[in-house]
């Protein structure tokens, strides 16, 4: 089922919700195969790890497969760097856009939240249409927001923790007031995490080592695509509230009693 509305990000519509990372592939036959299956039209790519020039490269791969190239900045440690970075993209991938990374811990790979905002603050007075990859902070989300970025993407979990969604309480706090795309960022496992994600009111969400690394890459973009589009399917339709106790499905007004 195609989704009912498309994922628009500053104006721009896109029709797949699910956003592919294309770091950590074994091959780029393997990246290509998990683009067909993912549906998606939007894959992220870090400058650091790829020349542009180069044939047979990331960048060829996403043009066959029809996805438009979203710079990252990941590797960057500081508010410096990540401008320097997202600059230099923009003249090798002739794009506005950036995913915004700005990294504040090489264990847990956490966002370092003063570096982030201030990266991003220079970005957007720089005219970039910033994405920044943030903490499950709803007040440092709504700050990115405030400084003008086009979408928050807070983590699930950190990055390629497979572990989920460890805090829906932030999450939903989050999408509750944001007035710009929520796009679930790192920590996604498996299909079950991603529909989890929808379902919280995510706008999309945004996933790489849980394809990359699984073991039949193309199948497991394909179980992502379903459920990113059961996922918002389900959040659209509206879920029943949760009640302490049973509720018959089948009124008993009318029911002739049994004596």
């Amino acid at each position: 089922m195609a989704d009912r509305a498309p994922l628009t990000i500053a104006g721009r519509d896109f029709g797949s919700r699910l956003i592919l990372g294309t770091g950590g592939f074994r091959s780029m036959e393997a990246l290509a195969a998990a683009l067909d299956g993912s549906g998606a039209d939007l894959a992220t790519v870090a400058l650091r790890r790829v020349d542009p020039s180069a044939r047979g490269s990331i960048v060829e791969v996403l043009e066959r497969a029809g996805c438009t190239l979203l710079p990252n900045t990941a590797g960057c440690f500081t508010a410096r760097d990540a401008v320097l970075t997202a600059q230099l993209a923009r003249e090798a991938f002739d794009t506005d856009w950036i995913k915004l990374e700005v990294i504040g811990d090489e264990r847990t790979l956490l966002p370092d939240a003063s570096e982030l905002l201030d990266a991003a603050e220079t970005l957007i007075a720089d005219g970039f249409v910033v994405l920044p990859y943030t903490n499950d902070d709803p007040v440092l989300s709504r700050r990115l927001e405030e400084a003008g970025c086009a979408a928050v993407m807070p983590l699930g979990s950190p990055i390629g923790s497979g572990m989920g969604i460890r805090n829906p309480y932030n999450l939903r706090l989050i999408v509750e007031q944001a007035s710009v795309p929520v796009i679930l960022d790192a920590g996604i496992g498996t299909a079950s995490d991603a529909a989890l994600a929808m379902e919280a009111g995510c706008a999309g969400v945004l996933l790489a080592s849980s394809v990359s690394r699984a073991a039949d890459p193309a199948g497991m973009a394909r179980a992502m695509r379903l459920a990113v589009e059961a996922g918002r399917t389900a959040f659209e339709s509206g879920r029943i509230p949760r009640r302490l106790y049973a509720e018959a499905s089948t009124p008993t007004e009318g029911v002739p009693e049994l004596t």
